[in-house]
């Protein structure tokens, strides 16, 4: 391991800070700079003090200069440097035609979207933007017009509901969203009534509708603001066990060094690779996967509104896609499918999300000839920080610590634990979690570690093998879902007295949200109740939160002060799951 060069701070005050809107921003005189306007220093003035920062370490073997423009450096150097030509983006448009943009054309789409965002609606340098669509050409081009012109990205999953959205809104003080106009509905209703105005401009396909009429006459040249490599830029929410969202703040430069250090050492793409995927945009793993690292090498990305095992493996088929990213789930569904798409041009597949079983690895092996590339990331260390390249992987490890990355193993008293002693995963690198405004970054970053959640144990070769979550998150077809949150919706329901959520083991998703309920009087826990309590959840969160399976139970398991024993929930949930599978063996 290298030596460990820790970052020079500078100190930051957590001062409340206001959003950037136009009208704050001041007016322009005829030929100013627009960056004579005063910047929105909100999130820089929210972040960790210095003394809950974790360690930054290994920055210096990437030589990144003090100004860069991670836009700059993913699409326009390809145009420099006269690879203008090759395709970067392949999707489809409102009629299901396929869209291709070249990085020549996807610079130009990128350079009139950050004019607009500019010019007609009011964005300084750091002033927040959320976005809000599926996987598509238009989102990204715009999640990089907003980091080009200095603003910072706040991507959202396509599937939250209203208030969730809010919750967002609130937690970064966005003042500007722009949304895919067939996800509007929950979008809006966020938006509603705000005392903080919320200005929302929406698209259909390749930027028509509203945000087509104000890219209309925009030019198609734009001077980028001299971004510094610290800048903030993206803002990626994870939610906390509490179901509360935490925001994570990632700089310019922490977009390259996933880029530099995963991508260039364990993926090791090429530009001749056609890279597809199924996580959202919104996740950091899809980020990574299918935006971050073809455009770093220059290669091409197809991205698909609908990623479903089936749709992937035939997508895969027809676009003769080279680089996969999806969750385990997923490859799981796609043995199936093995015999009938031509899954031959698949050369690297990249398994995240949730823990990869080994018996998942080998069928796939044996189905494919390909060796899954597992990983861990986590939405505060932006992407993938254990793993291992093909030729290094031991099946049923997770990996050892990419370079520029250091990981350990440790206990209550955050002691390294010996080899072979399961404890708490820490690691820390050239990136770590800061927490915009959060209590928590306390509980995440602990020494100058940060310490994920994980339960791990490390053999003495170095390699790291996983446990379990030591948490209360479930982990579900590569979803992260908060226990507490979704207790706290059943809770709403007229029928629900008492209830726990807890995860339950499932050979399809890995895990799956149960919930074990305690019925108020004059209800029956029949299949017609189930019925109404998941269709209570998909309309109050996120669908994908809902609670696969529900139990009726007469009392909770509880301490003598009252408090859930969700450990017991647990066991419980693993004994019936191996029963059940049991009696189908």
């Amino acid at each position: 391991m290298e030596a460990a060069v820790p970052e020079t701070r500078i100190p930051q005050t957590r001062i409340a800070g206001t959003p950037a809107v136009a009208q704050q921003a001041g007016s322009l005189h005829p030929g100013s700079s627009p960056w004579a306007r005063r910047p929105d220093t909100f999130v820089r003035d929210n972040l960790p003090t210095p003394d809950r920062m974790p360690d930054f370490v290994n920055l210096d073997r990437f030589g990144y200069p003090e100004h860069l423009n991670a836009t700059v450096e993913l699409v326009d150097r390809h145009v420099t440097e006269g690879r203008g030509d090759r395709v970067a983006l392949v999707g489809q448009d409102v009629t299901g035609q396929d869209v291709t943009w070249t990085y020549a054309e996807l610079k130009r789409q990128i350079d009139r979207m950050a004019n607009v965002l500019v010019d007609r609606l009011g964005l300084v340098p750091g002033g927040r933007v959320l976005l809000r669509s599926a996987n598509n050409p238009t989102k990204v081009a715009l999640y990089l017009a907003i980091i080009k012109a200095g603003g910072i990205v706040v991507a959202t999953m396509p599937l939250l509901r209203a208030k969730e959205l809010a919750q967002i809104l609130d937690k970064a003080r966005i003042p500007l969203a722009l949304c895919d106009a067939g996800l509007i509905d929950e979008m809006a209703k966020a938006a509603d009534g705000r005392s903080d105005p919320v200005r929302v401009v929406t698209w259909r396909g390749t930027a028509g509708g509203e945000l087509g009429d104000l890219l209309d006459g925009a030019s198609d040249r734009f001077e980028p603001p001299p971004t510094r490599a610290d800048d903030p830029c993206l803002l990626g929410f994870t939610s906390g066990t509490t179901g509360l969202p935490k925001a994570t703040i990632h700089y310019q430069r922490d977009l390259l060094v996933i880029c530099d250090a995963y991508g260039r050492e364990v993926l090791r793409a090429t530009g001749d690779d056609v890279f597809i995927g199924s996580p959202p945009l919104a996740f950091t793993f899809g980020l990574g996967g299918l935006v971050l690292f073809p455009f770093r090498v220059g290669a091409r990305a197809v991205l698909l509104e609908k990623a479903g095992p089936a749709d992937l493996a035939a997508a895969i088929a027809r676009y003769r896609a080279t680089v996969l990213f999806t969750a385990p789930t997923a490859y799981r569904a796609m043995l199936g499918l093995v015999g009938q798409h031509d899954l031959s041009s698949l050369r690297k597949c990249v398994s995240a999300g949730e823990t990869l079983p080994a018996p998942t690895w080998h069928a796939w092996l044996k189905a494919t000839g390909l060796k899954l590339m597992d990983g861990i990331g986590a939405t505060e260390m932006l992407h993938i920080f254990i793993a291992s390249p093909e030729d290094e992987i031991r099946p049923g490890a997770t990996g050892r610590p990419v370079p520029g990355y250091e990981a350990r193993v440790i206990d209550e008293a955050g002691q390294p634990c010996p080899p072979g002693v399961p404890g708490r995963l820490a690691v820390r690198g050239p990136i770590g979690c800061r927490y915009l405004a959060d209590e928590r970054q306390a509980v995440y970053v602990q020494n100058g570690w940060n310490v994920t959640g994980d339960t791990y144990l490390q053999d003495e070769d170095g390699y790291f093998w996983f446990q379990a979550r030591n948490d209360d998150m479930i982990v579900s077809a590569g979803y992260n879902i908060a226990g507490p949150e979704v207790e706290a919706c059943l809770l709403a329901h007229p029928a629900v007295a008492e209830v726990g959520v807890v995860a339950a083991p499932c050979l399809d998703r890995g895990r799956i949200v149960a919930a074990y309920v305690v019925l108020n009087p004059g209800f029956t826990g029949d299949a017609a109740l189930t019925q109404a309590l998941q269709e209570h959840v998909k309309s109050d969160l996120a669908p994908y939160k809902y609670p696969r399976a529900v139990h009726y139970v007469s009392s909770l398991p509880k301490t003598e002060s009252g408090k859930l024993q969700r450990f017991a929930l647990r066991r419980q949930a693993e004994a019936e799951a191996t029963a059940i599978q049991g009696e189908t063996a």
